[in-house]
């Protein structure tokens, strides 16, 4: 027997995977997902496994940031500036809504009405599968992380935060070379192409 229709925005995402090959199961919990704790807690998993959403906004240029981070992983706000090779700040309801399309605790890594820089959290990849938001702050998907970083373009980067002031910021953090962030749009855009702003559900 199936269960109650999916919400727009549930569906949305639901459609979006399917699109790009991916036919993930949505499903949507009446107690709700917003927090990492909690989807954890009405999924039955561990907060690790809870691939949590994270939007900033590059401070120079205004483009949205999105960080993929694991739900037991405190994201370096510092680590991701260095890795964007720009400053970043954080961001309300009313930005994270006209960049993505999507409320805040229910923004899916994909399927965004601006495509962001995406960066994704090394520790995920050490898990055989994870949970991320659907579309709603109620909604989830269940993935693998390697399927999570093909669909995004996202780099798969060390992002949590430092938890020593002794620890070598540099030698802990940066991964390789900086990119600059118009590279790293340019390939946001190759893996999310821009919707049309009638798909933007509301």
């Amino acid at each position: 027997m199936s269960g109650p229709p999916l919400k727009d925005s549930a569906r949305r995402v639901r459609d979006e995977l399917a699109a790009r090959g991916f036919y993930f199961a949505v499903r949507e919990f009446p107690q709700g997902t917003r927090t990492a704790a909690q989807a954890a807690a009405a999924i039955g998993c561990e907060v690790a496994q809870i691939a949590k959403s994270l939007v900033f906004r590059a401070r120079a240029s205004g483009h949205p940031i999105l960080v993929i981070a694991s739900g037991a992983n405190r994201v370096g706000e510092k680590a991701v500036a260095a890795l964007i090779g720009e400053k970043i700040g954080r961001t309300d309801a009313d930005f994270v809504r006209a960049a993505t399309g999507f409320a805040i605790g229910g923004v899916p890594p994909l399927g965004h009405d601006t495509p962001p820089v995406t960066l994704i959290d090394r520790a995920l990849l050490a898990l055989d599968e994870i949970w991320a938001a659907a579309g709603t702050p109620n909604a989830v998907s269940r993935l693998t992380p390697r399927d999570l970083v093909a669909p995004t373009g996202g780099r798969v980067a060390e992002i949590e935060q430092a938890r020593s002031r002794k620890r070598d910021f540099a030698g802990r953090y940066f991964c390789g070379p900086i990119a600059p962030i118009g590279a790293m749009l340019a390939s946001a855009r190759r893996s999310c192409p821009r919707r049309s702003p009638t798909s933007r559900i509301r």
